[in-house]
């Protein structure tokens, strides 16, 4: 096979079809039952084993270099932290004279049946191109003793980690780490620490903001949050069924969100209270990782992955704050994924697989790193994946250096309600005073989420068509476009309001119209704030701004630019019940009569990023 580069690649490790990450294994009888068929599968396709089987759709097959070494593993490997925490790992090494570089995997997973033989396939992978692979559990995780609460412990435990790796007799001085979600927490905890042979991290999908994660906008990310506790309460992954989703997000209040579905589970309850930047976060976010990061690190974001907005702040501060060799090297990839999932894009076969593409660049950039030149380590300062037009691209900045911002202002009658109504979109400020929009927003029955960047299998781009029929939902359209326009970049809306609430939410939401009529979903956002002080005033309007998040996106020419203006997007935030109350509290609702404004004096409009092309 020839070798061809990181840029051939792209292409990350999915799911394996036959090897269900969900499975419980309750009986001896039925693990050796399930055990045997994964065999016999594997003799019919015609694998060696079931490693060569697993790793099919998980490992990338272009632009990387060959395999050399066969490999050995040790299982139940650890140390006694300072607290008396045994942490254990699974160590792969490369068959090979003398001391070896160090691959670091903190992972905070159960160690059942389909995580194992993934960690496994992975660790193989490294240690066949040289490299030791650590795949070590974090408390209460894939058999380390301690019990779990997710982010909390990853530095003190990182740290003791790198300070037990170098005193083993075949380490060779050099840790990298690998992962994305909160085992790339885990790496930017200790990024601080190149005393200890840290050399280079690769993040996925992970930013080091997770309050910014979940209070987007000053909302809670409801069905993140939920789906993130449902898998990780107790001793085992669970399977997160759309049923207990369902079940948590109806009712209020929404502190006991968790009790409706799963039981109670402390660490959900202390993401939905903990709304400001305060100690708890401060000890799982730290402070300025950005500023105080040691090593290079290559970011590698989704467009509807939630940490989108916050890790490429990340990127940008490393770029303006890190020293200067750090900077240099930082890299930024941002391709057509959720959170570990693929995205189905409209009008395309296939979507692009997350996982293999997540492990492709990590040997070349290791290996770079090293100070090995293979010849495939090529990547840009910025790669991003251009939806619409479905094409990489390199770039050498964020935003980028040519971006036109240019206005799009909304107009209408009165009547933007529906896609049947009256509002339309383009860069002409209003020539006097327009009739502004106004609609209901009744917390008991909100907009539903249509896609969008949460975790979870509702996530990425889906029709709007159903959304864009409620009353709640005020849209606005450009004409059909005469030719293609780019929009890559931060996307804002700046919207004069005014509510009858004494808080309330304002949503927005960029929409991509096909000539078939089909709309589908690129970037949204939420604004949530107190407006007590205007709520006696007659009709006094109030400037806002929601920040939309970051996409890049052709709009083929006989599509339109669409904006959809609301108060709620539930359950990807939850719901803000009007009242001024504590929400996470909060029991009863109020309706609110909401008015968005748009004239030559009160000009509101969405600024777009435009690339000229």
């Amino acid at each position: 096979m020839q070798l061809r580069g990181i840029k051939q690649v792209f292409l990350f490790a999915s799911k394996c079809p036959c090897i269900s990450t969900t499975r419980q294994i309750s009986t001896p009888h039925t693990s050796t039952l399930y055990m045997m068929t994964i065999a016999i599968i594997c003799l019919l396709s015609g694998c060696n084993s079931m490693y060569d089987f697993a790793a099919r759709p998980l490992l990338p097959n272009e632009g990387i270099r060959a395999a050399s070494y066969e490999v050995r593993t040790k299982r139940r490997v650890g140390f006694t932290t300072s607290d008396g925490i045994k942490l254990l790992a699974n160590i792969h090494y490369p068959k090979k004279d003398g001391k070896t570089p160090t691959v670091l995997v903190r992972i905070p997973l159960t160690k059942k049946f389909g995580n194992r033989v993934r960690a496994d396939v992975i660790g193989r992978y490294w240690a066949r191109r040289g490299y030791t692979a650590i795949i070590q559990g974090t408390r209460g995780r894939y058999e380390s003793g301690g019990q779990f609460y997710p982010l909390l412990y990853e530095r003190q435990d990182g740290i003791e980690t790198l300070e037990w790796i170098k005193t083993q007799p075949w380490f060779d001085g050099h840790v990298f780490m690998w992962g994305g979600s909160s085992f790339g927490h885990t790496q930017w905890c200790i990024s601080d620490r190149p005393d200890l042979g840290l050399k280079a991290l690769f993040v996925q999908i992970a930013s080091t903001s997770f309050r910014k994660m979940f209070h987007a906008g000053g909302a809670f990310s409801l069905e993140s949050g939920l789906f993130w506790a449902i898998r990780s309460r107790g001793d085992r992954d669970r399977e997160v069924k759309m049923v207990d989703l369902d079940k948590a997000v109806q009712g209020f209040p929404l502190i006991e969100a968790d009790d409706r579905s799963i039981g109670d589970t402390p660490f959900f309850n202390d993401w939905v209270l903990n709304q400001d930047d305060n100690d708890y976060w401060k000890e799982i976010d730290g402070v300025n990782r950005t500023h105080s990061l040691q090593v290079p690190i290559l970011l590698m974001a989704g467009w509807f992955d939630p940490f989108l907005p916050t890790q490429i702040e990340d990127f940008n501060e490393v770029t303006a704050n890190a020293k200067k060799d750090v900077a240099s090297e930082t890299r930024l990839i941002i391709g057509p994924w959720g959170h570990a999932n693929d995205v189905k894009l409209p009008n395309s076969k296939k979507s692009l697989p997350y996982r293999p593409t997540s492990l492709a660049p990590s040997i070349p950039w290791f290996d770079h790193n090293l100070g090995i030149d293979e010849g495939l380590f090529n990547l840009p300062k910025v790669k991003i994946f251009i939806l619409g037009y479905n094409q990489w691209r390199d770039e050498n900045e964020w935003p980028l250096a040519r971006t036109q911002f240019t206005s799009f202002y909304l107009h209408s009658n009165g009547k933007a309600n529906t896609l049947s109504g009256d509002g339309w979109l383009n860069n002409q400020i209003p020539k006097g005073e327009e009739t502004p929009d106004t609609y209901i927003y009744n917390p008991l029955d909100p907009v539903p989420s249509a896609g969008g960047a949460m975790l979870g299998p509702r996530s990425g781009t889906q029709l709007q068509n159903a959304v864009e029929s409620r009353h709640d939902v005020l849209v606005y359209s450009t004409d059909v476009l005469p030719e293609l326009v780019e929009v890559t970049g931060p996307v804002r809306l700046i919207m004069y309001v005014h509510t009858d609430a004494v808080c309330t939410d304002f949503t927005a939401k960029l929409v991509d119209v096909h000539p078939n009529g089909n709309a589908y979903n690129l970037c949204d956002g939420i604004l949530r704030r107190n407006y007590q002080p205007a709520v006696n005033d007659d009709q006094v309007p109030i400037k806002i701004e929601i920040d939309l998040w970051p996409t890049s996106n052709v709009f083929m020419k006989g599509h339109k630019i669409r904006l959809e203006v609301s108060s709620s997007n539930f359950p990807r935030y939850d719901r803000n019940p009007n009242t001024g109350q504590f929400i996470p509290e909060a029991t009863k609702t109020v309706s609110a009569k909401q008015t968005v404004f748009h004239s030559n004096l009160l000009p509101s409009h969405l600024m777009l990023p435009i690339i000229p092309r």
